[in-house]
C-alpha cells in the first residue's frame, strides 16, 4: 500500500486542480446543505465562533459557512482550489491534512467532507491526530465521507487521470475509526446518493 503522502497527495492535487473549473459549477445535495446548517446551529448553541474547512474544494462550504458570520480557515491540496477560495475571500492554505500550518488548539470547529476517504486506514489515526492537535479539545467536527463495502484501492484508472486513491469503509468500520478519536454525536447515512453499493456517511464527532 502507498501512503498518502508523496505521490498519492501529489496525483490528488494534479487531478482536482484540472477539475476545478467543473466543480466550481456543482450545487451540493440539498442533505448537505442540511447538514451544514444544522452544524452551524450547534456552533451558535455553543458559542464557537471559529471553523477550520478541512478540504475547501473551491469553497462552497466556507463561503456560506462564512457568510453566517463565523471566523473560517482552510486548507486543501490543490493550488486551483486554494485560488477559487482566496478568490471569494477565504483564508485558505494549501497543505496536507497530515501536516496543517496552525497552532495548537486553534480552532474551535472543524467541518470536512469527502476528504478522509482519501486517506488510507494505516494512516487514518494520523490525521485524526492532526486534527485533533489544531482544533480545541472538545471541539465538534463534522465529517462526511462515502462509505460501503469495506475496499482500499487506487480508482479511477479507465476514465481520469490521474488516478485517485480511494479507502471506502463500512459504516461499523468507519465508527470503529471515529470512536477513537471522540464521541459520536450524530451518524447519518445519505442513502440516495452514489453507486449500489456506496452511501454517504455524515458525522459530527465530539473530539476528544
Amino acid at each position: 500500500m502507498r501512503q498518502v503522502t508523496g505521490d498519492l497527495e501529489a496525483d490528488l492535487a494534479k487531478f482536482y486542480d484540472q477539475q476545478a473549473p467543473e466543480r466550481a459549477m456543482r450545487r451540493p445535495p440539498q442533505d448537505r446543505d442540511d447538514a451544514r446548517r444544522r452544524f452551524v446551529e450547534l456552533l451558535r448553541a455553543e458559542g464557537r465562533t471559529s471553523v477550520l474547512e478541512i478540504g475547501t474544494g473551491t469553497g462552497r462550504d466556507a463561503v456560506s459557512l462564512q457568510a453566517v458570520g463565523l471566523a473560517v480557515s482552510g486548507i486543501d491540496l490543490s493550488a486551483e482550489h486554494v485560488r477559487y477560495c482566496r478568490e471569494a475571500g477565504i483564508d485558505c492554505r494549501q497543505a496536507s491534512l497530515l501536516a496543517m500550518p496552525f497552532e495548537d488548539d486553534a480552532f474551535e470547529a472543524g467541518w470536512t467532507m469527502s476528504v478522509l476517504l482519501h486517506v488510507p486506514n494505516e494512516q487514518i489515526d494520523t490525521a485524526f491526530a492532526e486534527i485533533g492537535r489544531v482544533l480545541a479539545p472538545g471541539a465538534p467536527l463534522a465529517v462526511g465521507v462515502w462509505g460501503g463495502p469495506d475496499e482500499e484501492a487506487i480508482r479511477d484508472q479507465d476514465r481520469l487521470e490521474p488516478a485517485r486513491f480511494f479507502s471506502r469503509r463500512s459504516d461499523e468500520g468507519w465508527r470503529r475509526i471515529l470512536e477513537r478519536h471522540g464521541e459520536i454525536e450524530q451518524f447519518e447515512v445519505w442513502a440516495d446518493q452514489g453507486a449500489a453499493d456506496e452511501h454517504y456517511q455524515f458525522s459530527v464527532l465530539r473530539l476528544k
